[in-house]
């Protein structure tokens, strides 16, 4: 069983007072080479994140630009497309609740946050387009430590079981860079996210 290193999220200051999916357009950048945008901290990371990838001859991208920043209103359609008020025979049975009701994963889908709690409505999250094989194991490193996608800011947002997701990662530093990112800008500054 493959266990993810998961580290506690430090909100961006610029992200207090903000509701979640509903992320001013100023706060947003698009990602370099890729689809999608994130706040502009977890862009500027996931630029530099990428880069790494690269020179390790490894392709990292978001699945889609659905699969960055979410906002609130597809937030919603996932969740409906995903759960049903209904148990399904899924197994592991995974549940969420919202509005005071139960709601049951589908058979068949990854799961998908409680709406406007997702780390996608913040613009921290990436859905790393085939997260298996070699690119996983590059991501993870030999431990968390050596693990590129801790160095340069981000985590996986469950550690195992049910609800662990090898293709979803987010960023955790706030407004202060890691220094891989520092180290990557200092050489190419166009990797930060304007």
């Amino acid at each position: 069983m493959t266990i993810y290193h998961v580290l506690p999220i430090v909100m961006p200051s610029d992200l207090m007072g903000v509701d979640n999916g509903e992320i001013p357009a100023n706060l947003l950048r698009p990602l370099k080479g890729s689809p999608g945008q994130l706040h502009h901290e977890a862009a500027t990371a996931f630029n530099c994140l990428q880069l790494a990838a690269y020179f390790a001859g490894i392709e990292l991208k978001p699945v889609s630009p659905a699969d960055t920043y979410r906002p609130y209103t597809a937030q919603q359609r996932l969740f409906k497309q995903r759960y049903s008020t209904t148990p399904t025979g899924r197994v592991p049975t995974v549940t969420r609740t919202w509005n005071k009701t139960k709601f049951y994963l589908k058979k068949g889908v990854a799961p998908s946050a409680t709406l406007g709690t997702s780390n996608h409505g913040w613009g921290l999250a990436v859905d790393i387009s085939s997260a298996s094989g070699a690119r996983l194991a590059w991501m993870l490193g030999n431990d968390i430590w050596s693990s590129p996608v801790i160095q340069y800011g981000f985590s996986w947002e469950v550690k195992e079981g049910a609800n662990a997701e090898s293709w979803h990662i987010r960023y955790v530093c706030g407004d202060t860079p890691p220094a891989k990112v520092l180290e990557a800008l200092e050489a190419f500054p166009d990797l930060k996210a304007v």
